[in-house]
């Protein structure tokens, strides 16, 4: 296996050399925009890595890590319509730059692009990659209808937000390393834990976003800060914080989730002050650490060796102390 830096090497120079502009330009040219504003690329080196964890060269692989990002876009450019996002990767959302519907079409084009990459494929590994994609595919949309929804209700549970967090982004985490392990053509058993270790790792990432949503870096989070809480979204801070909140500070915070002022600065920090006194920001950290332990202890599990083993775990530690 190699470091986590060659793989992105890899990813990098695939995207670089990428050119999807063609007629009609209003079309394409988002696609090419969003696809070369970088990002982590977290799914794709993980579909890279997991085929070597299996013995086979990641570059077999390279296709359906392509697969694996180009969707990830695709969802990002609709998920931003939906939020009214004016950021992604600190620059212009497609929607912005452009227009909704230019951001719509674009996205639904780019969901057809992402097919595209598994054609290479043998018939029965095409199979199996087309059969993973289409069922994590759908999941992504129930998460993110999950996630419209429990933007008007008042009676969240927890247990409800972890469904939803892990069909909105954990699937795909676990797609990303699964299809590693279909193209390495492992066994069974291991594609089925390479996939619950990139679940619950996926829970871990999504928790840390919540709470960098809320606390993170304006200058190197690369979204708007306090985009959860302009839009009223139940995140695990704020299901935890109502648990834990005194009667005052669920009166005042069920009042902030029910305007929309001109100026969110003091419902941000209003409500960020909230998460911290009640307990809420160190009961998210705590989930974070939890379901980090979960896909180390799955890790374990994996008939691979050992050197492999360490490379994924160095790899999970790492993402959950990022800053972006």
């Amino acid at each position: 296996m190699h470091s986590i830096s060659h793989y992105q090497e890899i990813i990098s120079e695939y995207f670089k050399d990428l050119h999807v502009t063609k007629e009609p330009k209003n079309l394409y040219e988002p696609i090419e925009y969003i696809l070369h504003l970088g990002g982590k690329r977290m799914r794709p080196i993980l579909t890279l890595m997991a085929t070597e964890v299996f013995d086979v060269h990641c570059t077999k692989a390279l296709a359906a890590a392509a697969a694996i990002e180009v969707f990830h876009n695709f969802s990002l450019v609709h998920d931003d319509i939906m939020d009214d996002a004016p950021l992604r990767r600190g620059n212009e959302t497609v929607h912005e730059k452009w227009n909704i519907n230019t951001g719509i079409l674009s996205g639904d084009a780019m969901l057809i692009l992402a097919y595209q990459h598994f054609e290479g494929y043998e018939p029965s590994i095409f199979r199996e990659l087309a059969k993973l994609f289409s069922k994590t595919a759908l999941e992504v949309c129930e998460g993110q209808q999950y996630d419209v929804d429990f933007e008007i209700r008042d009676d969240v549970t927890i247990a409800e937000y972890l469904k939803m967090i892990e069909y909105k982004t954990a699937v795909l985490v676990g797609a990303a390393l699964k299809m590693g392990a279909i193209v390495a053509e492992t066994s069974e058993e291991n594609a089925n834990f390479i996939y619950d270790f990139g679940l619950n790792l996926g829970i871990a990432f999504q928790l840390q976003d919540d709470y960098l949503d809320a606390f993170g870096n304006p200058e190197t989070f690369g979204k708007q800060v306090g985009g959860d809480i302009i839009e009223n979204k139940k995140t695990y801070l704020y299901l935890k914080a109502m648990e834990f909140a005194t009667a005052n500070q669920k009166e005042q915070l069920l009042h902030l989730f029910s305007i929309q002022p001109n100026d969110y600065t003091d419902k941000i920090n209003s409500v960020s002050a909230i998460f911290n006194q009640s307990g809420a920001t160190q009961a998210t950290q705590k989930a974070i650490h939890t379901y980090t332990l979960k896909a180390l202890e799955t890790l374990e599990k994996m008939n691979i060796e050992t050197n492999k083993k360490a490379v994924l775990q160095v790899f999970a530690e790492k993402l959950m102390s990022r800053k972006v």
